[in-house]
C-alpha cells in the first residue's frame, strides 16, 4: 500500500496521480500497488514533483513498525526517529477557555 499526501501539486502530477491512486479527499492519494510498483511510482514522483509540492509518502513494508514515511521537499509538521520509529511531531495549541467569569459588582 502507498499513501501520498500532498500540500501542492502540478496539474500534470496530479492527473497522472489519479490515474494509479483513489483520491479519497483533496491532495490524498492511496493506492495498493505492490511494492515493486510503489518503488516505481516513487522515483517518478521524486523526478516529477518539484520541492514546493511538500509530499509525505508511506508505504508498507514487512519489517516492523510495518510502514516508512518520506517526503519530498519540506514537510509542514516535522517527522522524527525514535529507536527505528517514525513518528511526526504534533504540536499542541492551547485550549481556548470555554468558562466565562462574571465579576460581581
Amino acid at each position: 500500500m502507498l499513501i501520498v499526501v500532498a500540500n501542492d501539486l502540478p496539474p500534470a502530477v496530479r492527473g497522472r496521480m489519479k490515474l494509479w491512486f483513489v483520491e479519497p479527499r483533496a491532495n490524498v492519494f492511496v493506492s495498493g500497488i505492490k511494492d515493486s510498483v510503489a518503488d516505481t511510482v516513487i522515483a517518478w514522483l521524486y523526478k516529477h514533483c518539484p520541492s514546493e509540492a511538500g509530499l509525505l509518502l508511506v508505504r508498507s513494508i514487512n519489517r516492523p513498525p510495518g510502514y516508512e514515511m518520506c517526503c519530498i521537499g519540506p514537510p509542514r509538521k516535522p517527522m522524527i526517529d525514535v529507536s527505528g520509529l517514525q513518528l511526526i511531531v504534533e504540536t499542541l495549541k492551547p485550549a481556548r477557555s470555554t468558562t466565562f467569569r462574571v465579576d460581581e459588582a
